[in-house]
């Protein structure tokens, strides 16, 4: 049995042991709910695999004992928090800073330092899908430790409205710091009365957070860096061509994409980009 065919009858099980509730959906629900969803919250999911997003809201139906779309969409429509789940849950915002720490001190050693001597002070980055505000940070602390002129900017946009106001806090638990080091960390927080991790002023002065949605809105360009890392993965494959054809075109020439570890862009010669190392394009 492949990892994905035990996922889906992991979930399987998990839906139907719900408040022992073993009620199938239709497609036509489904479609409908998708529908609603984006004229009424302006958040189109049509982009995503339907399978997941399917799967995951009816885990959120059965969790709430409901019987239909019709009733969950009710719910949501009235209780603020509820809806806000329901982002949440669309969206999978899981994250730590330094995400995969070896291809971000490639970043810190030879491409920002590049990009910088190539920008100096037009320097903008834009972390694309920020979450909860983990990865545009750890970018903010890399241009700190390189002295980057304070005009060199990130922006960090997500769709989900809750984890951008989490990510504006800039406060962490200690299971955020898996990958960081003890002197950035020492260097770039401070200790709460809580025993979380703030982001120190200096840091977050660096970066710009907005809401934007990556499959309606429009994508500004001249980006020096982009980042996108484990957001792709949940679209459909003619999704992801449309989003790194854009990121291609948003960004100046001899920009550089870094997208996550997970993924690849195997059409990148046609969308104008270079490998310049493993999960990191360059723009020609």
């Amino acid at each position: 049995m492949s990892l994905e065919d035990f996922k889906k009858k992991r979930d399987s099980f998990q839906l139907n042991s719900l408040s022992g509730n073993t009620q199938e959906f239709s497609m036509e629900e489904f479609n409908w709910f998708l529908e609603v969803v984006k004229k009424d919250f302006n958040f189109d999911l049509t982009g995503y695999k339907p399978h997941r997003v399917k799967r995951r809201i009816e885990m959120l139906i059965r969790k709430y004992g409901l019987k239909s779309y019709k009733e969950y969409y009710e719910l949501i429509k009235k209780d603020e928090k509820k809806k806000d789940e329901f982002f949440d849950r669309m969206t999978i915002n899981v994250t730590e800073f330094f995400r995969n720490p070896e291809k971000w001190w490639e970043l810190r050693d030879k491409f920002i330092p590049e990009l910088l001597k190539e920008s100096g002070s037009k320097f903008k980055a834009w972390s694309a899908g920020c979450s909860t505000g983990e990865e545009p940070y750890s970018l903010a602390i890399l241009l700190e430790e390189l002295k980057a002129p304070s005009s060199a900017k990130v922006y960090a946009t997500d769709i989900d409205i809750g984890v951008l106001t989490k990510a504006r806090m800039g406060e962490y638990e200690e299971r955020s710091f898996v990958s960081t080091p003890p002197q950035y960390l020492k260097k770039y927080f401070e200790v709460t009365s809580r025993g979380t991790y703030r982001v120190k002023q200096n840091v977050k002065n660096r970066v710009i957070f907005k809401r934007h949605n990556l499959l309606q809105d429009r994508f500004e360009t001249g980006y020096d860096l982009i980042l996108c890392r484990n957001v792709v993965i949940y679209f459909e494959m003619e999704t992801k061509m449309e989003l790194y054809e854009k990121f291609a075109k948003a960004l100046r020439p001899g920009g550089i994409l870094f997208i996550g570890n997970t993924e690849r862009i195997f059409n990148y010669r046609q969308l104008g980009f270079e490998v310049a190392s493993p999960f990191i394009y360059r723009k020609l």
